[in-house]
């Protein structure tokens, strides 16, 4: 994803730069994931290479001490000294390196209150979709490198709605331990009633969470994982369907590499300073936060009704908004909740949090395109369809989706107004879609011909959208300003 300041507006720089930065691919090596892909390599060897310090130590002691191999022995100590050290600098390098990650998406979504998160969190999600071509033979890999930012954004919107809601599945010592006993709708206005303590949940609880969305498949990466996935020469599609067993191995290659991961290759950060006590104080904080991680990750496996959700359900939801599957239709997308109650039906995760979920994103993820049928002034419908986008999250129903309007008489605009989209005027929906075709195929043609750019582009669009492709209008620079509060 190339980052073309002069064509974007400062936002989109940013959300750009934050993806490169998680799962962004470069020669230079410097993302979150080059970072665990270099850790995953040179494991081994370090490993290794510590066995073998450590072996050739002990057979030294165990011969007759001499001054020759006494010696040795020092010079093989202080190599294991310094290996172990060298190790613990890019460890604490590492976890520097993901907490700024971390803060950084902190200050692009935690606003002063409730509403001012979502509405931050709406944007950053929304741009996420917008900068993600829906067709083409690139959308499994995209999807790919952007889900990580995606998922983690979902986990904490989802943990406030669980702290506000309450109940068994935020029901955990260590987030209970920080909350100050601010529950229901106080939860909404934390940062107003206690600046301090709000601080210190966002340092203790959502900053772990965020890290943990965030490395959740990092062990994907594994060599072990990635001959799974791409095959023992490497010639196999990534995204193809796995089979059942190799669906297995590779869920078990995951978790213990990315648990190996988070504690070896991050771990708790080094003490910097001179304070004995507070070193001592820093160093049961960061194991805390670490242990609490660990439990993050090992709940999502098998959440059941409790804390693992806060990860597992955003995890299931950005898998199918953001497949990877060679299936992907970027129509079906609505029909997201269908799949997470199934998942919830068989026991995968548990369906309060589902629902909860559903309430936050409705039925049409952020960034998403609508064709409508809008009214006049008297309530009757048009005889056109126009488009629209999914900017912001809780919508009053599910299925009426707040969106910004992208065309207004046919034509593209850049400063459209807000409006929420009824399902008798939403052409997803079957029923709409059905009377408005009775419109002639002339009239249709008419519509698409004004609604795209040539003839070729006309060709592969249907007569009558259910949905339209955002990304070639979220290119230009004018088009980027959807959360403005210029609409009008």
């Amino acid at each position: 994803m190339t980052i073309k300041a002069a064509s974007d507006t400062h936002f989109t720089v940013q959300v750009k730069s934050l993806l490169n930065r998680i799962y962004g691919r470069s020669i230079l090596k410097d993302s979150l994931l080059d970072r665990a892909i270099s850790y995953f390599e040179n494991q081994p060897f370090s490993q290794h290479k510590f066995t073998q310090l450590k072996q050739e130590i002990d057979e030294l002691n165990g011969e007759k001490s001499s001054k020759k191999s006494a010696v040795k022995v020092d010079k093989l100590e202080r190599e294991y000294r310094e290996l172990k050290q060298e190790l613990s600098y890019q460890s604490n390098e590492r976890h520097q390196f993901l907490l700024t990650l971390c803060r950084d998406i902190i200050e692009l979504t935690e606003g002063d209150n409730f509403s001012d998160s979502n509405r931050k969190s709406a944007q950053l999600i929304g741009t996420i979709q917008l900068l993600i071509p829906t067709q083409g033979k690139k959308v499994a890999e995209n999807n790919e490198s952007c889900k990580p930012l995606y998922k983690a954004i979902l986990s904490l919107r989802l943990l406030d709605k669980l702290c506000i809601d309450g109940g068994k599945s935020i029901d955990d010592p260590h987030i209970q331990a920080f909350r100050e006993n601010i529950e229901g709708e106080h939860f909404k206005q934390f940062k107003k009633i206690d600046k301090d303590s709000y601080q210190q949940f966002v340092e203790q609880v959502k900053i772990p969470l965020l890290m943990a969305a965030l490395l959740q498949d990092i062990g994907h990466f594994h060599p072990d994982a990635q001959q799974i996935v791409c095959g023992k020469d490497g010639s196999l599609s990534p995204y193809r369907t796995l089979e059942i067993e190799d669906r297995k191995k590779l869920l078990q290659v995951n978790y213990r590499e990315t648990i190996k991961f988070l504690i070896d290759g991050v771990g708790a950060p080094i003490y910097n300073g001179n304070s004995k006590a507070d070193r001592d104080i820093y160093n049961i904080s960061e194991h805390k936060k670490l242990v609490f991680i660990k439990l993050l990750l090992k709940a999502a496996v098998a959440p059941k009704q409790g804390i693992g959700n806060v990860l597992k359900v955003p995890q299931i939801y950005s898998s199918i908004i953001l497949s990877t599957k060679l299936s992907y239709n970027y129509k079906l997308l609505p029909k997201v909740y269908k799949a997470l109650d199934q998942n919830a039906e068989k026991g995968t995760c548990c369906k309060r949090v589902v629902d909860a979920l559903h309430k936050i994103t409705g039925d049409f993820p952020l960034g998403y395109g609508i064709t409508y049928i809008p009214q006049d002034a008297d309530g009757n419908s048009s005889d056109h369809y126009e488009y629209a986008i999914v900017t912001q999250f809780y919508p009053q129903e599910e299925k009426q989706p707040n969106c910004r309007t992208a065309t207004r008489g046919l034509k593209f605009i850049a400063f459209g107004q807000d409006i929420v989209i009824k399902a008798a005027s939403n052409l997803h929906y079957t029923e709409t879609a059905k009377e408005f075709a009775l419109l002639s195929k002339e009239r249709l043609n008419e519509i698409l011909e004004l609604l795209s750019s040539n003839y070729q582009e006309r060709k592969e669009l249907d007569i009558l959208p259910r949905c339209w492709h955002t990304y070639d209008y979220f290119t230009l620079k004018e088009n980027q300003k959807l959360w403005n509060k210029q609409g009008n």
